[in-house]
């Protein structure tokens, strides 16, 4: 009975130890927290080999990064890794077939991105990357281990290609330059980052407008890109700040439009001409940073210079004339005559040759004054015989070639003869012989005194004739003395 007893007693204790080795193993699996598919993890790196490295996450066992995973980590961040530190894992298995649980560094790394970028997103905050990559659509610009894409329409308007380059050419300058862009579309199913740098730019440029407005002087020559064009003139950008320059400021040319000579993203050099701090405004020229063809052409014209001239057409203040190959000038309506005229059609026409004067020229307005009734003024006497003078002189030392001491002995007596003269305001200049040269005339009485009998000579000139008398018979008187 006491030998059954304590076998009784011996079955009944290994009853209890193996209850409690139950009860056990059951707490110490309830304590464990057993990863799920899909789950990101926390893990301390426990073991790295070369083929496989374990992690622990608190469960039982390991989980193990290996085989293709394993190689798609950069070796730069492969070298980067010791038994000890903390990493981002994301469960790709609980278990294997081999019992083990199966991580991934790479996904976990993506998966936490992804949520950077949402939240990116949602805040509308603005991070810097580099540029590392680009197509014909546009830039590529990592977050992370994500590869956002920059579209071209989305990429600030200084780093669009500029005229002559292709967008391969120019966005492969920039690959390695850093940008600032703002996250505008995620999906992260289909796995799209779109990323806009202008977006990024947009809430700096009044700031930077601000300092520029603060720099700008009139005067200042900057270098801009073109970003806009309108009927009225093209926006360019100077250093992050949008200036206008207006349609007569583009070119010395007259254009209708600012497309003809300019397109968006070129390149240009412009001058500022105002800076209007209260209104934010920038003004800018192009065409003063070019020579002005207009003042060449009028290089040889001066004010009160005699020129023809072709009517071009006609308007109620006056009429246009063609100088040259490809100038014009304004005949106003009172220049065209010394009598009062209502409309230039009573006095010129289209298509007639005209002489004019020159009265007014304007080079900053590009502007030049005609005169028709001053062609024989007076007041230009001394300037035609002065010109007259000169063309003159210029013939004769073209024809001869003179000494400078011989030019100088050139008096005003050469070119006094009546060819020389090529206005009536010339010929009106040249002094008239004196009085004594003149034959005097007779002096008018009851009778006339006889004129005096010529020379004889080979041939004989006739006696000039006296002024006539009052009476027919004093008349006869002086034909019979003739005649005796």
């Amino acid at each position: 009975m006491e030998q059954d007893g304590a076998l009784m007693g011996q079955e009944g204790g290994a009853d209890d130890k193996e209850r409690m080795s139950m009860q056990s193993l059951l707490e110490e699996g309830l304590s464990l927290d057993l990863p799920n598919q899909g789950e990101i993890r926390k893990g301390i790196i426990a073991t790295i080999r070369e083929n496989e490295i374990l992690v622990s996450i608190g469960t039982k066992s390991e989980g193990v990064i290996s085989g293709r995973e394993l190689e798609q980590i950069p070796q730069e961040e492969r070298d980067l890794f010791e038994v000890g530190k903390q990493i981002p894992v994301y469960v790709i298995s609980p278990e294997d077939p081999n019992g083990n649980v199966v991580l991934s560094y790479l996904r976990a790394r993506e998966e936490q991105d992804w949520d950077d970028v949402d939240a990116l997103l949602e805040s509308s905050k603005e991070f810097e990357s580099k540029i590392i990559g680009y197509n014909k659509g546009g830039l590529i610009v990592p977050i992370g281990s994500l590869r956002g894409f920059v579209p071209a329409s989305q990429i600030s308007l200084t780093r669009r290609p500029g005229s002559g380059e292709s967008p391969e050419q120019r966005y492969g300058k920039m690959v390695g330059e850093m940008v600032t862009v703002r996250v505008i579309e995620v999906d992260r199913n289909r796995r799209r980052l779109i990323l806009s740098e202008r977006l990024a730019l947009q809430e700096t440029r009044e700031t930077l407008k601000d300092r520029l407005l603060d720099e700008l002087q009139e005067g200042d020559v900057r270098t801009g890109r073109v970003t806009s064009l309108a009927d009225f003139g093209a926006f360019v950008n100077i250093d992050g700040a949008d200036g206008l320059v207006h349609l007569s400021e583009i070119s010395w040319d007259r254009i209708q439009h600012p497309n003809e000579v300019l397109k968006v993203g070129d390149e240009v050099k412009v001058r500022v001409i105002s800076v209007d701090r209260e209104r934010k405004r920038i003004g800018l020229s192009i065409r003063q940073l070019q020579r002005d063809p207009w003042v060449e052409k009028i290089g040889e014209l001066s004010e009160g210079m005699l020129i023809e001239g072709t009517i071009t057409h006609l308007t109620k203040f006056g009429a246009f004339a063609r100088i040259g190959d490809d100038l014009e000038g304004l005949i106003h309506v009172s220049e065209l005559s010394d009598q009062r005229v209502n409309h230039p059609k009573e006095v010129v026409r289209e298509g007639e040759v005209i002489t004019l004067r020159i009265i007014k020229i304007d080079t900053e307005r590009h502007r030049i004054g005609l005169s028709r009734r001053k062609v024989d003024s007076p007041a230009y006497a001394d300037l035609d015989w002065k010109m007259a003078l000169s063309d003159e002189v210029g013939k004769v030392q073209s024809e001869e070639v003179i000494s400078p001491e011989e030019a100088g002995t050139l008096s005003v007596e050469a070119p006094l003869m009546p060819e020389a003269v090529e206005s009536p305001e010339a010929s009106a200049a040249i002094v008239a012989p004196e009085a004594s040269e003149k034959p005097e005339e007779p002096e008018a009485s009851g009778s006339p005194e006889e004129p005096e009998e010529p020379e004889v000579s080979g041939s004989p000139e006739e006696p000039e004739e006296p002024e006539a008398s009052g009476s027919p018979e004093a008349q006869k008187s002086e034909e019979d003395s003739a005649e005796e």
